[in-house]
């Protein structure tokens, strides 16, 4: 590992010492150091602003030609689950947040921040995992833009996930006040009623030797410390506490009631047990109605503040989800899959739940990467730069940015600025489409309703949303490149010669079998395998009717001798759903097909039965 980043970073001064340094957008570095001062920022940033645009950068991605990368005959399903591939291996290095209100129509003001992150196991519990995958070629990429590797280790915020902090808080058993309690609705039982009772006598005859105690003049210490050993008393705050263990939630609810009934100087606070249950109820004993207030309040800020170390960098993803403003991705489904599992919790096993949970966190996700494609270029676009480039160069669609002066001391560095750059783009593309982005003051919505249709949209090829994926199986014109197609209607097929081409494959499937003087398609998705798309229905099942009986003859006979195979688009959902991500695709669906695993039925239910067909002539912002 040592010598992998000696070799980035002699690269990286190579690379320093030839790159010219043009006049650039300046981002605000933040790292550990000036982290807390950067954070009050940014919350005031982002409560003023309309939008926030989030780019990310982590130690890889899946890489062409891996079949591992969302590809465009990925169904939503299967799309998921290969970005939560992706979001479980990698591991998170800068997180760019860029906060901007628009102005006017073609006027942009944005605070673009980019914070260094590095899991830190601050508390000693084994959270956050140490454990993750690099890719060479992106941490390479990264030391020819400058990273710096060693401040991101020495000097990168860390963070717990929302799971994470609540089973910090559990192992650290610290009391909090019992305000979060529930009322309970329940009618009581004779066993409450007989519970009730005993806990009252007991801290009724406690509160009262308390109180005594308090005004005998405490002349003898060493006898009022032996008193309150016996009757298991303590001190919070220089004020006495009695510890009362518990068995259930009900028996907390009932002692709260209680407490609140028998005198208004009496705090409750919980003390949670490793289970995540109660373990036990602390009570408090103040001087008066409004030391028992003060108390609460201290306690509650010092919770806050323990809380705050806790979060890390997550307290900026909080402040986002809070501000309820739309949030601009290039990338949404790779983009919020990493941003769940590194912030939320762990990702869920269905596409919906995952759609559904996120919805709570960010409510309005805009995808970049789809309004490009809604405009319909034939042109291929291979990161966020070249495509400013490629509308520059087509649409007039002027945009003037302003960038208010940060003081940041790492002005010369660029790191994060894909966030600032998303923020020009998507102003760009608004304007191309006749969008206004315009917020209405007066209005209670933080997004303009011109676009609304693109909301949520986490699947880049999409033409609706997740939760509203059309099941007809029907093939229609979606672009000027694009085909729907029903996965009914495609098959994967192995065991060719190696170096044959998808024109070469099709010739070879022309000439063996009268299924295929129809119209068909084949493309490679890697050297080992190729998927066949018939656009007459019923053609794919007649296919593999043919192949899996014993009346295969002729040309098509003497491919299935060389090694031939083939199965339908079900096999390749259960390799993509049981985690069977070989290294190349045909040993993942030989698996599937010869073990256990060829009997499981994936259920498709409501979701969408369709993908999209098309050229080379796309955008593709995987490669950034």
């Amino acid at each position: 590992m040592v010598s992998l980043f000696q070799l980035l970073f002699l690269q990286q001064r190579r690379s320093l010492c030839t790159r010219a340094s043009p006049k650039r957008w300046r981002v605000k570095q933040v790292n550990n150091s000036n982290f807390p001062e950067s954070l009050q920022e940014i919350k005031d940033h982002i409560a003023h602003s309309d939008f926030v645009a989030v780019s990310m950068e982590k130690t890889g991605s899946p890489a062409p030609p891996s079949w591992h990368r969302l590809l465009p005959f990925d169904t939503v399903e299967t799309a998921y689950l290969k970005a939560s591939l992706s979001a479980h291996h990698f591991q998170l290095l800068q997180f760019a947040v860029c906060p901007f209100s628009i102005s006017d129509s073609n006027t942009l003001v944005a605070h673009p921040y980019n914070f260094l992150l590095f899991p830190r196991d601050e508390l000693r519990m084994g959270m956050p995992s140490y454990s993750f995958s690099c890719q060479p070629s992106s941490l390479a990429s990264m030391a020819c833009q400058g990273f710096d590797f060693n401040a991101c280790i020495n000097d990168g915020i860390s963070y717990l996930s929302r799971v994470q902090e609540s089973v910090a808080k559990i192992r650290c058993g610290t009391a909090f006040p019992s305000f979060c309690v529930m009322k309970s609705s329940s009618i009581s039982t004779v066993a409450d009623t007989v519970f009730v009772e005993r806990i009252k006598s007991r801290i009724k005859h406690w509160r009262k030797t308390c109180k005594s105690s308090g005004t005998s003049g405490n002349k003898d210490e060493l006898i009022n410390s032996l008193r309150n050993i016996v009757r298991g008393s303590e001190q919070l705050r220089s004020r006495p506490c009695l510890t009362i263990d518990v068995c259930s939630e009900r028996q907390v609810q009932l002692i709260v009631e209680m407490l609140a009934e028998i005198s208004d100087d009496l705090l409750p606070l919980i003390i949670p047990a490793k289970s995540g249950s109660t373990q036990a109820i602390r009570v408090v004993l103040a001087n008066s109605k409004e030391d028992k207030d003060f108390l609460e309040r201290e306690l509650q800020n010092v919770e806050e503040e323990e809380t705050k170390k806790i979060r890390g960098f997550r307290e900026v993803i909080d402040l986002i989800s809070a501000s309820q403003k739309p949030v601009i991705s290039h990338n949404s489904l790779n983009d919020c899959t990493l941003i769940h599992s590194k912030f939320i919790a762990p990702l869920p096993p269905e596409v919906d739940e995952f759609v559904s949970s996120m919805c709570t966190v960010f409510p309005e996700v805009l995808d970049v990467n789809y309004l490009i494609r809604v405009i319909g270029t034939k042109r291929k676009v291979a990161n966020i730069p070249s495509a400013i480039s490629y509308l520059n160069n087509h649409f007039f669609a002027p945009v003037d940015v302003k960038i208010p002066d940060q003081g940041t001391a790492n002005e010369g560095k660029s790191h994060g600025i894909n966030a600032l750059r998303l923020c020009y783009l998507f102003m760009k593309l608004c304007s191309i489409l006749k969008v206004s982005p315009y917020v209405n003051e007066s209005s209670n919505k933080h997004m303009a309703a011109e676009l609304e249709d693109f909301v949520n949209v986490f699947h880049p090829c999409a033409a609706a949303d997740i939760q509203e994926a059309p099941v007809n199986e029907d093939i229609s014109i979606w672009a000027k490149n694009t085909r729907k197609v029903s996965i009914d209607n495609v098959v994967f097929l192995w065991g060719f010669k190696f170096g044959t081409t998808a024109g070469m494959l099709k010739s070879l499937l022309h000439a063996s079998h009268d299924i295929f003087l129809g119209e068909f398609d084949v493309k490679l998705v890697d050297k080992s395998c190729a998927i066949v798309v018939f656009w007459q229905p019923s053609l794919s099942k007649q296919f593999l009717d043919v192949m899996n009986s014993k009346e295969v003859d002729g040309a098509l006979k003497d491919l299935v001798s060389d090694g031939m195979r083939v199965t339908s688009y079900q096999t390749y959902k259960t390799i993509c759903r049981l985690g069977l991500w070989g290294m190349n695709l045909a040993e993942s669906l030989e698996s599937a097909l010869g073990g256990s695993h060829s009997d499981m039925k994936v259920d498709s239910g409501s979701k969408s039965s369709e993908i999209h067909w098309y050229n080379d002539n796309i955008i593709n912002f995987d490669d950034l």
